[in-house]
């Protein structure tokens, strides 16, 4: 059951967004920077992502007409212009995800000067401020949301308080929040990365998928929201994509769906909003100044 569901355009019953975090090789890069540039075979492994699986990515898209959302870190829009040429051309959106990759916990207090060089690469690249913010490792603070509501962000998609599309209050603003969630991302099922810290267990393609599939099945029988978080160097390998181009087909042709854009969806927010037929539910940025008191 869904608190407070969204009706959807054309009587759909699902909204899905498949959204890709465009990291490359920023991640190597900002966890290891004294001897990154050494490090051949993780740059080799970001680099597949922009360079071998995007091309394969938007190919799909365009056969089935389809937009949808990249996050990407501001120096890969630098250091990829053609490949975020291709995703714009496509009609596709590009939000922000940091300059780096670097984590809003651990640069606390100085993420003006990343997030802010980030909107010029963004401005300069693509031609315009994103709407869109998504933290390194879901990591958004309060001085990032700051930060957003300066700026003129609409929606962010970092957080986990609920099932669907929801508002987020914080003292300074309000900003649409896409929900996130582990169980809909490729990092624990593909993710085998020793040089940051991780050393999952890589599933085959389709036991690391069919979780995603189950949770689809779930949000869609609710009338809900579906929302995969991928990497373009994990889920847009070959194999793993082949599956993921397969689900698209079945589902375009067998589910009554709305595949849009996270921005797309907050257009649609404000829609149902403006003429009364729905509000979202609304969660108050918890902003602590300290560490709640042990009991």
């Amino acid at each position: 059951m869904i608190r407070n569901s969204i009706p959807w355009p054309s009587g759909a019953k699902c909204a899905v967004a498949i959204t890709f975090d465009m990291d490359a090789d920023s991640l190597i890069h900002i966890a290891r920077p004294e001897d990154s540039h050494r490090r051949l075979y993780p740059i080799s492994m970001g680099r597949y992502g922009p360079n071998i699986a995007l091309p394969r990515i938007l190919d799909t898209y365009q056969r089935f007409g389809l937009k949808q959302s990249f996050f990407i870190p501001g120096w890969c829009l630098d250091q990829y212009p053609e490949t975020v040429e291709s995703i714009l051309e496509g009609g596709h959106e590009i939000g922000h995800h940091g300059w780096i990759h670097e984590d809003p916990i651990t640069t606390y207090g100085n993420q003006r000067e990343p997030f802010e060089r980030a909107l010029e690469a963004h401005k300069r690249i693509c031609g315009k401020s994103p709407i869109g913010y998504r933290a390194p490792v879901y990591n958004i603070t309060d001085e990032v949301v700051d930060l957003m509501l300066e700026h003129g962000f609409r929606y962010d998609s970092s957080l986990m308080a609920d099932d669907i599309p929801y508002a987020l209050r914080a003292p300074k603003g309000q900003l649409y929040e896409m929900p996130v969630h582990w169980g809909t991302d490729d990092w624990p099922p593909f993710a085998h990365y020793d040089e940051i810290g991780y050393m999952m267990p890589v599933k085959s393609p389709s036991e690391g998928l069919s979780g995603f599939w189950e949770e689809f099945d779930a949000q869609y029988e609710a009338g809900g929201f579906f929302m995969l978080i991928v990497h373009p160097f994990l889920t847009g390998r070959l194999a793993r994509w082949r599956l993921v181009e397969r689900w698209i087909e079945e589902t375009l042709n067998n589910k009554d769906v709305w595949f849009t854009t996270l921005g797309g969806i907050a257009d649609h927010m404000d829609a149902l909003s403006a003429d009364g037929t729905w509000s979202p539910s609304v969660e108050k940025l918890q902003n602590f100044t300290s560490p709640p008191a042990s009991k």
